[in-house]
Formats: C-alpha cells, structure tokens, sequence
C-alpha cells in the first residue's frame, strides 16, 4: 500500500482498477515558445488567437502520444496546466501533478515502473502497475491510495497525534525503528533483549575483577555495575520496582546458560528465548562503545595539562 498527499484533477475518476501508470519528469504547461530573448511582433488580434491555438495544438499532441501508451494513470513531477489536465480527463484518465516532487524515483520504484520524459517510442517505456487506485479520507485531508502495487515492499506509514510534540517523538520512534532494521538487515546477528547481554556482560566483567588485583580492579568493578544501569532503566521505564527486579535477574545469571531477561508486558522476569525478543547485535556494540568511549573520555579531562601564559616582554 502507497498513499500520496497529492489531489485528483478535475473531472477526472476517483477510483481506477487494474491502473497502468505512466511516472513522467516532464513540462506540462501550453508549451510556450521558450527561446530567450525571442520577441513577436503581430498586427492583429487574430495573429495572436492562431499563435494560441498552435500552443494548444502542440500541447494536444503531447497529450495525445502520452495516451497512446494505453495507461489510465499519469502521474507527473511538475505541474498539469488547465488544458492538458481537460484532456486527460475528456480521455477518462486519472492525471496527479507536482507528485512528491523529491522521491519522484521512489514512487517510479514502488509501482515497478519507469520515469519517462520523452512520449516518442511507447514500446521502449516500462509502466507501472497497481491493483486499485482510490482517493481515501484521513481525517480531514483527501489522500490518493495506491493498493496492490507491483514492487509490494514498499509501503506508507501515516502517523497522527494530538499535538506536534507526540507527532515528533512518534516519527523519532519510528526513525529508530527503521533504522535498527536496516542495521540488522546488513548485520542478520541478533541478540536476546530485555536487559540480558547487560548481564551477562556484567558476569563477565565482575568475574574479571575478582581475578584482577591492585587498584585496576575497581575500575573493572565500576564497569560491571554502569553494565546493570540499562535493564535497571528497562525497568524503571516501564514503572516497575527495578531494584527487585535487578536482585532477581543477577541471581538467575549465576545459573548456567540463563536467557531470563525483564518483560515488561509481564512485570517481571521471563525467558527472552520463549518470549522471541530480541536486539540487534550491531546496535547493541554501538550502544556499549560509545558509551565507553564518552566515559573515557570525560575522564580524561582532568588529566590535560594546562601551562601559565608566557608573558609579554616590556619593549617601551
């Protein structure tokens, strides 16, 4: 499914099965003579009324090839003037202008067709195809519904809220979304979630403190604890009583092999391997080296040297 923000011409259907779709990248105003700096001179209004009708007839022309291609759709990147869109609609076909000017490619892609820009040779232009073209309301806007299309992974996700701010942090939440998918898609490796590689990190880490001695061992010891920090806010997120939670969950991680992790739906612990959650192992090694890095970082503020400027010499 694709909706487009855009609006049906005038007199034309609303509503086209089985469409074949022409994408087109192409002017489609009265096809003025456009040399610059080109002047007419005429003596009579009739002269002006033939250079107008040899517009037209030039414009009929090029509605007439982008007809032949047999399709009952045109969706087009710029605007449809007056003229061509009467046509299109004499012809019982469904015209779309100034049709999402930026991803024009996108919806070529989305409808498995090519953008044309040229009307000469028909058989040499690749259509788009979809199910059902239909004009839908959601809320008060009048949006174009293409259903069925060709390329049937790509889809339209419409986002409403009471207020800009919930519409902001949903699109925000959605961007995260997309963006760990396309993560994992390039990275299939995933990972339980639910706080459970924390803690079984933060095993690990205070296993390695215990074994290392001298004053090192505490840094390691402070690593292991800011490890436990992410399912205790897990927790918390979700109004549970995190330090209950983060006792229990340490005390199942000394058992052999524990996929428990917090379930928030729940509101306890539960088996992140029944459960099905997971997290993508790429994001999760973001997540872990930057937050190193930046305490590292902040850490080594205090350790810059800074010297007492040099003073200037008295040269009277």
């Amino acid at each position: 499914r694709f909706i487009l923000d855009k609006k049906i011409g005038l007199g034309q259907p609303k509503r086209i099965e089985n469409a074949n779709i022409l994408v087109a990248n192409t002017a489609m105003d009265t096809d003025k003579v456009k040399i610059y700096g080109a002047r007419v001179r005429v003596d009579s209004m009739s002269k002006v009324a033939d250079i107008e009708a040899a517009e037209k007839q030039k414009m009929r022309e090029k509605v007439e090839k982008i007809i032949g291609h047999g399709i009952n759709c045109f969706v087009n990147r710029q605007l449809i003037y007056n003229f061509p869109e009467e046509l299109f609609a004499d012809a019982g076909i469904l015209a779309v202008e100034h049709a999402d000017f930026e991803g024009i490619e996108r919806l070529a892609l989305v409808t498995g067709g090519d953008i044309a820009s040229t009307f000469d040779n028909p058989e040499s232009v690749k259509l788009g195809h979809c199910k059902l073209i239909e004009e839908i309301m959601i809320g008060e806007d009048r949006l174009i519904h293409f259903s069925g299309v060709a390329m049937g992974q790509a889809c339209t996700i419409v986002l409403r809220g009471a207020s800009e701010h919930v519409l902001d942090e949903a699109e925000r939440s959605l961007h995260d979304a997309l963006c760990v998918l396309s993560q994992t898609v390039n990275d299939t490796r995933v990972i339980f979630g639910g706080g459970w590689p924390e803690m079984v990190m933060s095993k690990e880490v205070d296993e390695l403190a215990r074994r290392t001695p001298g004053k090192k061992s505490h840094a390691i010891d402070a690593f292991s604890r800011a490890l436990q920090a992410i399912p205790t806010i897990i927790a918390d997120n979700a109004g549970l009583d995190s330090a209950e939670l983060i006792s229990q969950l340490r005390a199942e991680h000394h058992k052999e092999n524990s996929t428990v992790g917090i379930d928030v739906i729940s509101g306890g612990l539960g088996d992140m391997q029944k459960r099905g959650i997971c997290e993508a192992f790429k994001v999760k090694q973001a997540i872990v080296l930057s937050a190193t890095e930046a305490a590292e970082m902040i850490l080594r503020v205090d350790e810059i040297i800074t010297c007492a400027p040099r003073r200037r010499e008295d040269r009277m």
